[in-house]
C-alpha cells in the first residue's frame, strides 16, 4: 500500500482548519504568567511523551490524554499570538528537544517563516535540537508543512533535505524523486533518512537501491548505515543478505540491542531464533543483566513452551517483572487486570534516590511493570495452557495474523504495538509501517479506516 499523498497536496478537513492564519484579536492582552505556563508545560509534556511512547504500560487511551494536554498548551501559545511566539523562542536559551519542539510548532502554526528558518538551522547544531525539529514536523498537521517541506527538499544542504524526508516519513507522504536521490547520496545523514523513509513508507520499488546502499556501507565499515539499510530491506521483503546482517548485529553480544534484536527474533524462524537465545543465555550465564535480555527476547519469540521457564524466573526479584512482561507478551494475560500481581517489596527503591552520596542515577528499567505473583500466575497458566498449542508463535494471546495484529494496535501497550506494527509489515511487505508514535488523532484515523499502516 502506497503512502497517502504526494508532498502534502491533499489536506484533510482537520489539516485545513490548522492552516496558518492570523492570531485572533483578543479582547484583553495575554496574561504573561499564563503564556509562560503554556510554554513551560508544552516542552515538559513533550519530554514526558518521549518516555510514554516506549512505555510498557501505556496504551492508546493514556497517550491520547497526554496528547490532548500537550495540544491544549500549544493552542494556548498560538492564541497568544506574538506573545506566545516570544515565550517559546525565549526558552531556546536552553537548546533542548522540548524547547525546540515547542518553538517550531508555534512558528509553524503562526506561519512565521523567518522563525522557522532559524529553528531549522538549529537542527544541525546538536542531536537534541535535531530531535526537537523532527518531532515538531511529525506533530503538526500536514497542511502546515506544504511550503516548508518543499523548501527543505529544494535546499542544497543535505541535512535540510534529510529533515524533509523525515517529515514525509512520519506523515506517510511520498517525497517523489528526492527519496531515490537520497539513497544514492554520499552524505551519511541524508542517506540514513532516506533509508528510514524507504523502509517505513513501504517503497518496495526502491529495494535494489536500499540493498546497494547496504553493500556500500558494509564495504566502508559504516555499521549504523548498513544496519539501517538492512532493516529497511527486511521491511521491504528481502529475506537473505539483509537478514544475515541483522542477525549478526543483533546477537553479537549479550548486551541490549533494542533496535535490532526484536526485529531479528521476529524475522528468523523459531528454531534458529531459539538457538540464538540459548547461546545468549550461555553467554550471559551468571550475569543478571544478560539474563534479562534473554527473558525479553523469549517474549518476542512467542514460544508457549517457554512459559513455564518464565514463571520460574518470577522467584527472582531482579527478573520477575521482566519475566512478567514476557509472559504477557506471549499469553496476553494482563497481570493487573487478572489480579495476578503482588505488592512491591517493602524495601524496593525505584530509580534514583535522594542520597547525595549515591552516584547511581539510572532509571529503573522495569518502572511501571507489575510485580507478578508466581503462585497465581502458575495457577492461571495451568488453566489456560491447553489453548496455546505448539508449532506457532503466540503474540499477546493470539496467533501472528493480520486481524489479531490490528486488534493489538488498537488495545495493546506501546511496546506491544511496536511489535505488532512491525509484524504487519513483515507478513505483508510493501505497506507503510504503522506510526505508533504519531499524534493519537492521526493513529485513530488510520485505525478507523482499517488501514494496515
Amino acid at each position: 500500500m502506497r503512502p497517502e499523498t504526494g508532498l502534502f497536496d491533499e489536506p484533510t478537513l482537520r489539516d485545513e482548519a490548522a492552516l496558518p492564519r492570523p492570531a485572533p484579536a483578543l479582547r484583553r492582552p495575554p496574561i504573561p504568567a499564563i503564556v509562560q505556563q503554556h510554554a513551560d508545560d508544552a516542552l515538559h509534556l513533550r519530554h514526558v511523551r518521549s518516555v510514554l511512547v516506549r512505555a510498557p504500560h501505556v496504551r492508546l487511551l493514556q497517550l491520547q490524554r497526554l496528547d490532548d494536554r500537550l495540544e491544549a498548551h500549544l493552542d494556548g501559545l498560538a492564541v497568544a499570538g506574538d506573545d506566545g511566539l516570544a515565550r517559546a523562542q525565549a526558552a531556546l536559551e536552553r537548546l533542548g528537544t522540548g524547547e525546540v519542539f515547542a518553538a517550531l510548532v508555534a512558528a509553524l502554526q503562526a506561519g512565521d517563516q523567518a522563525m522557522q528558518q532559524r529553528l531549522f538551522a538549529l537542527a544541525s547544531a546538536s542531536p537534541e535540537a535535531w530531535r526537537g525539529v523532527v518531532s515538531a514536523l511529525g506533530w503538526v498537521t500536514p497542511g502546515l508543512l506544504r511550503a516548508p517541506v518543499r523548501a527543505l527538499l529544494a535546499s542544497p544542504a543535505p541535512w535540510q533535505r534529510a529533515l524533509a524526508l523525515e517529515a514525509c516519513r512520519m506523515h506517510r507522504v511520498a517525497p517523489g524523486a528526492a527519496l531515490p536521490a537520497a539513497l544514492r547520496d554520499g552524505d551519511a545523514v541524508l542517506r540514513l533518512a532516506g533509508l528510514r523513509a524507504a523502509g517505513e513508507l513501504g517503497r518496495s520499488d526502491l529495494l535494489p537501491l536500499v540493498l546497494s546502499a547496504m553493500d556500500q556501507a558494509l564495504a566502508a565499515g559504516e555499521s549504523p548505515l548498513a544496519e539501517a539499510a538492512a532493516s529497511a530491506a527486511c521491511l521491504l521483503g528481502e529475506r537473505h543478505a539483509a537478514v544475515a546482517v541483522i542477525e549478526r548485529a543483533a546477537f553479537a553480544t549479550p548486551a541490549a540491542c533494542d533496535h535490532l534484536r526484536p526485529l531479528a527474533v521476529q524475522l528468523l524462524d523459531a528454531t534458529r531464533a531459539r538457538d540464538h537465545l540459548r547461546a545468549l543465555a550461555r553467554q550471559g550465564a551468571g550475569t543478571p543483566a544478560h539474563l534479562r535480555e534473554t527473558i525479553r527476547a523469549i517474549g518476542w519469540l512467542g514460544d508457549a513452551a517457554m512459559v513455564p521457564w518464565l514463571i520460574e524466573r518470577m522467584d527472582d526479584r531482579q527478573q520477575m517483572r521482566v519475566a512478567g512482561e514476557a509472559f504477557t507478551t506471549i499469553t496476553g494475560a494482563d497481570l493487573a487486570l487478572l489480579d495476578l500481581e503482588q505488592q512491591p517489596p517493602t524495601d524496593h527503591v525505584s530509580g534514583p534516590n535522594d542520597d547525595p552520596d549515591d552516584d547511581d542515577v539510572a532509571l529503573d528499567d522495569d518502572e511501571s511493570l507489575p510485580w507478578p505473583d508466581k503462585a497465581r500466575v502458575q495457577q492461571w497458566w495451568q488453566a489456560q495452557a491447553a489453548r496455546f498449542g505448539p508449532g506457532q508463535r503466540w503474540f499477546v494471546g493470539g496467533p501472528v495474523q493480520p486481524a489479531h495484529l490490528h486488534a493489538v494496535l488498537q488495545t495493546g501497550t506501546q511496546r506491544q504495538r511496536a511489535l505488532a506494527a512491525r509484524y504487519q509489515v513483515l507478513l505483508q511487505p510493501g505497506q507503510p509501517l504503522f506510526p505508533i508514535a504519531a499524534p493519537v488523532w492521526r493513529q485513530k484515523r488510520l485505525l478507523a479506516a482499517g488501514l494496515p499502516a
